[in-house]
C-alpha cells in the first residue's frame, strides 16, 4: 500500500515500494497524492505493458538524459540521437518495434548519408535497445539482433596535397590575432603531430614542454593519458602563437576549429577535405620516421587495425623509398 502523508505548505507526499525500489512525490493535494501513487504502483508493477506503450523516442530522450550525458562524447551523441529522434521511427511504440522497423529507416537512412553514418546510427540504436533489455526491463530482447546491419564504406583515402595547403593558408590569412587563422595553423599542427581536433583545442600551455619538445594529454578520446612527442616543425608552430589565449593554447574550441575549417575550405575551392584529415596526414608522416609500434604509441590507437586506417602513403610514395 502507498503511504500518503501531510507535506509542508499545506501540500502532501506520497510515498510507494515496489521491488526493492522506494519512490515518492509531492503533490497539491491528497487526491493528486492517492492518483500519483496508484498509477505509479501500476508502473512498476507492470514494466512491460507500460514499455509497450512508449513512443521509443521517449526512450532515446532518456537514454540521453541518463547515459549520453555523463559519457566524455556527450556532445556527438546527444546530437546522433536527436537526428535519430525526429525520424518517424520514433513515434513507434517499444511494444511495436519490430525489425522490419529498423530496417525501413536504414534503407531510407541509406539514401540520405553514407553507409559509415547509417552504422553509427545504427550502433547508437542498438545500445539504447540493449539498454532497454539490460536495465530498464523494458524489452525482452533486442529488435536489433535479428537486422542486417549496413555494410562498410569502402576506407577513406584522402590526404592534403602541397597545393591545397598552399590554398587554405591564402584561404586563412597569416595573422595568428585572428581565430580563422589559428584554425589553419592547427591544421598543420595537426599534420605534424597526429593530434585530434579536439586533443588541440584541449592542449594548454601547461601541457606543452617546448624543451623536452612534448605534449602531454591529460585526457583522450579514448579515456586515457599520453604523451605526444613534437617534430621541429611543430615546435616551430607553438612558438608562433599569441600567448594569453583562451581557451587553451590555440585559443580555440572544438567546435570552432570544425566550423572555421569549413569556412577556410570552401572559400579555397577544396572539395572533400577534412580537418580530421590532418590526423591520417600526421600519421602517414610520423610512419616515414619511427617503427609501428612507437606510431600507435604516438597516435593512441590501442588497435593496429584501426591505426592502418589512418596510414594513407601512396604506392608511389613507398616506391620511391625502395630506391
Amino acid at each position: 500500500m502507498a503511504s500518503i502523508r501531510p507535506a509542508t505548505g499545506g501540500k502532501w507526499r506520497a510515498e510507494v515500494y515496489r521491488r526493492g525500489k522506494r519512490e515518492s512525490k509531492v503533490c497539491p493535494s491528497k487526491s493528486a497524492a492517492k492518483t500519483w501513487a496508484a498509477r505509479r504502483e501500476y508502473e512498476l508493477d507492470n514494466p512491460q505493458e507500460v514499455a509497450s506503450e512508449t513512443p521509443f523516442g521517449d526512450v532515446l530522450d532518456r537514454y540521453a538524459r541518463e547515459i549520453s550525458s555523463k559519457k566524455r562524447g556527450a556532445r556527438s551523441e546527444i546530437v546522433r540521437i536527436e537526428r535519430i529522434r525526429r525520424d518517424r521511427l520514433a513515434r513507434i511504440k517499444m511494444g511495436d518495434l519490430r525489425p522490419a522497423d529498423l530496417a525501413d529507416w536504414r534503407d531510407r537512412r541509406l539514401l540520405e548519408v553514407k553507409s559509415a553514418s547509417v552504422k553509427r546510427e545504427m550502433e547508437q540504436i542498438s545500445a539504447v535497445l540493449t539498454q532497454c533489455v539490460k536495465e530498464w526491463g523494458l524489452l525482452s530482447e533486442n529488435p536489433m539482433a535479428k537486422f542486417r546491419r549496413a555494410k562498410d564504406s569502402p576506407p577513406r583515402d584522402r590526404l592534403p596535397t602541397a597545393s591545397e595547403i598552399e590554398a587554405l593558408r591564402i584561404s586563412a590569412g597569416e595573422n595568428l590575432d585572428n581565430a580563422t587563422a589559428r584554425t589553419f595553423h592547427a591544421f598543420l599542427f595537426a599534420c605534424e603531430t597526429a593530434m585530434r581536433a579536439g586533443e588541440i583545442a584541449g592542449l594548454t600551455w601547461d601541457d606543452i614542454n617546448l624543451s623536452e619538445r612534448v605534449a602531454h594529454l591529460s585526457m583522450t578520446k579514448n579515456g586515457t593519458a599520453r604523451d605526444v612527442p613534437l617534430t621541429p616543425e611543430a615546435v616551430a608552430l607553438l612558438e608562433a602563437l599569441p600567448r594569453g589565449l583562451h581557451p587553451g593554447a590555440f585559443g580555440l574550441t572544438s567546435p570552432q576549429i570544425t566550423a572555421l575549417f569549413a569556412k577556410v575550405r570552401k572559400r579555397a575551392g577544396i572539395v572533400d577535405l577534412r580537418f580530421h584529415d590532418s590526423r591520417a596526414e600526421g600519421t602517414t608522416r610520423l610512419s616515414r620516421k619511427v617503427d609501428v609500434l612507437t606510431l600507435a604509441r604516438i597516435t593512441g590507437h590501442r588497435d593496429l587495425r584501426m591505426l592502418s586506417r589512418y596510414y594513407r602513403e601512396t604506392a608511389a610514395s613507398i616506391a620511391k623509398r625502395l630506391d
